[in-house]
């Protein structure tokens, strides 16, 4: 990937059903994808208030 890429992929598990988390480098929010086969969704993942996980910045 290139430095330029909004999104990061920093977690994968799997390989016929694939779980990824993504990361905004903009924003540091972080979103769930899950893709099996012709089917997917994306969601943002959520922390205990329902607030939106952030990348902790350094």
């Amino acid at each position: 990937m290139g430095k330029k890429d909004r999104f990061q992929v920093i977690y994968t598990q799997g390989t016929m059903d694939v779980i990824r988390v993504l990361l905004d480098t903009e924003t540091g929010a972080l979103y769930l994808q899950v893709s099996n086969g012709n089917a997917g969704g994306l969601t943002p993942l959520l922390d205990s208030e329902g607030k939106p996980m952030q990348w902790p910045r350094g």
